[in-house]
C-alpha cells in the first residue's frame, strides 16, 4: 500500500512543499482524511463525508467518535516526545465500521552498534501492548 502523508507544522523548507497539508483517501470503502491537526478542522467532522480523520500533532494517542466519524491520533512511533508514551494504531476497516487499536511499544535500548556507521546507538525494540476501540 502506499504512503498517505500530510505536511506537519515543522515541515517547512523546500522539501516539504509538495507535501499537502490536508489528504483523503479511501480504503475498503471507507473514506478517510488525514490532517495534521485536529484543530484545523472547521465545523462538524460529520460534514467532511468521511469515516475516519486521521491526526498527529499532539503525538497523544487517541480514539474519539463524534456522530459517525472516529477521530485518531496515532500518536508518535519516533523518539519519545515529554513523557507520552511512544504508540502506533492499528485501523481495522471492516463492514462492522472502523476500529482501532492503539499499540504501545514499549521500548529498551538496543545492542550498541559493532563498529562505527553499522547502526545508531539506542534504537527502540517495540514489543506491543495495546486496547482496542469499540465499532
Amino acid at each position: 500500500m502506499p504512503v498517505l502523508a500530510v505536511r506537519g507544522n515543522n515541515d517547512r523548507e523546500a522539501w516539504a512543499a509538495s507535501i499537502p497539508e490536508i489528504a483523503t483517501t479511501e480504503i475498503a470503502g471507507k473514506r478517510l482524511y488525514v490532517i495534521h491537526d485536529f484543530k484545523m478542522l472547521a465545523g462538524d467532522p460529520a460534514a467532511l463525508g468521511v469515516d475516519v480523520i486521521i491526526s498527529g500533532h499532539s503525538h497523544r494517542p487517541s480514539v474519539q467518535h463524534r456522530s459517525s466519524v472516529v477521530l485518531l491520533n496515532p500518536g508518535s512511533a519516533g523518539p519519545r516526545r515529554f513523557s507520552l508514551p511512544i504508540a502506533v494504531a492499528r485501523l481495522h476497516l471492516g463492514p462492522a465500521g472502523p476500529r482501532v487499536e492503539i499499540v504501545e511499544l514499549d521500548v529498551t535500548p538496543g545492542p550498541a552498534p559493532r563498529r562505527a556507521g553499522a547502526g545508531r546507538r539506542g534504537l527502540d525494540v517495540p514489543t506491543a501492548r495495546g486496547a482496542v476501540s469499540r465499532p
